[in-house]
């Protein structure tokens, strides 16, 4: 049995991860390829640095294209991370002839269309399941569990810091600065957490599912991005009173043709099954018109989940392989991208106001919403012994994005209200 090689861009957390499985689990790889599979060459920064798995050092190497032009390698699996160089060497391992699996989301969501016409036009695969939810496999299933089926809504948590960071903010009542800095000193979070709190990472990721389940061209600029960083302990203890918890959500949705592609801190009744995934866990909520509701559910990040997706893509392009058929899948995006506009976007919303504490002031409020044709569902107002304004909380029925936007632009107008303290969407 001639032994399938592949060579590994990368060999940190998730790296060491990858080899702990194709060396352990051989046996069991065998069983399913028909062949072994052996890494034959590592890309480290440091050949000399101590490891926590033992490797030949003679595999070891600082220079990429000792991988990209290798003659017998099959397979290179990525998991370097960058983007420019990163992009590089992938379009050139494909023109080789070499089959790709990477965890890069990053490089996929902004460059995912060049890639794979490059892997096309070499007859090769490319596969790319550890890009989201770590250890969950949404996207084969995306592309193959519901190749049957149309899928209306993909709504998710994809992001584990944002959701451990309001986890700790719901339960524990702790304020948003001394959750993320815990998040950081527990390497959660990154010393630079933009990405994460500002809701980048997460429309990465919904650009990449997005592209799998609408089975559109959907470019990372198609995604409305709102992050964390402004959401309160106050907004969490009304949301909690109400029924709900806030969650960071990306929210996909396609209406006939028209597709809408979202991420922003959301309320979730607690009701709903997302709502209770909690720390750094992530869940992905598909809808599709014949299954109806499906939820997948698990670890997000980290090592082995991780590495487990990246072998199970592995085996795919191995057997692929076998039966002479890598880079023949169809392309997966053949529908032209139409966004809806403000006005065709619709949900409920919750609304927090500070306004004057004095008759009359309801009905000023009530009068606007009715002016762009707003309903509401419920108005409360609370009573809030740090704050002389009154606050009202009010959530309305579905309403286009667009009104909503403009009830928000005649409050800033109004002398009663003083602050639009909070606008979150409502979801379940």
């Amino acid at each position: 049995m001639k032994a399938i090689k592949v060579g590994l861009l990368g060999l940190g957390t998730v790296g060491t991860g990858v080899v702990r499985i194709v060396e352990g689990h051989q046996e069991d790889l065998q069983s399913q390829v028909g062949s072994p599979i052996v890494i034959e060459k590592i890309l480290v920064q440091n050949k000399e640095k101590a490891r926590s798995v033992s490797i030949d050092k003679d595999k070891l190497t600082e220079d990429p294209w000792d991988i990209i032009r290798h003659p017998d390698i099959d397979v290179v699996i990525e998991v370097m991370g960058g983007i420019t160089h990163t992009k590089e060497y992938i379009l050139e391992a494909l023109s080789l002839g070499k089959h790709v699996v990477t965890a890069n989301k990053d490089l996929m969501a902004l460059h995912g269309p060049e890639i794979l016409a490059r892997a096309q036009e070499n007859r090769c695969d490319v596969l790319y399941e550890a890009s989201v939810a770590g250890g969950i496999p949404i996207l084969r299933t995306l592309v193959e569990g519901f190749s049957s089926d149309r899928i209306t809504k993909i709504m998710g948590i994809v992001n584990g810091t944002t959701n451990y960071i309001l986890t700790k903010m719901s339960q524990e009542g702790a304020s948003y600065g001394d959750v993320l800095k815990e998040a950081q000193e527990l390497g959660y979070a990154e010393s630079d957490p933009t990405s994460d709190v500002e809701g980048l990472d997460a429309a990465r990721k919904m650009t990449i599912l997005a592209t799998l389940g609408f089975r559109t061209n959907v470019a990372l600029e198609n995604v409305s991005a709102k992050g964390i960083s402004q959401v309160s302990k106050e907004d969490i203890l009304y949301a909690k009173r109400l029924g709900y918890e806030l969650k960071l959500l990306g929210i996909a949705e396609r209406q006939d043709d028209l597709v809408s592609i979202s991420v922003q801190p959301t309320m979730v009744k607690q009701s709903h099954p997302i709502a209770s995934v909690n720390g750094v866990f992530n869940a992905v909520y598909v809808y599709g018109e014949a299954v109806g509701e499906t939820m997948f559910y698990g670890a997000g990040a980290g090592e082995m989940p991780t590495a487990t997706s990246i072998v199970a893509d592995l085996v795919a392009v191995v057997k692929n392989l076998k039966l002479g058929v890598n880079g023949k899948q169809s392309s997966h995006a053949y529908k032209e991208t139409k966004l809806k506009t403000d006005d065709q976007i619709s949900s409920k919303y919750f609304l927090l106001l500070h306004v004057a504490d004095r008759a009359g002031v309801l009905a000023r409020i009530t009068q606007s919403f009715a002016e762009f044709e707003v309903s509401l569902e419920s108005v409360l107002q609370q009573p809030n012994p740090h704050n002389p304004d009154a606050e009202i909380i009010i959530i309305t029925h579905d309403a286009s994005k667009a009104a909503v936007q403009k009830v928000i632009e005649t409050f800033e107008s109004l002398d009663v209200v003083h602050k639009v303290k909070s606008v979150y969407r409502v979801e379940g």
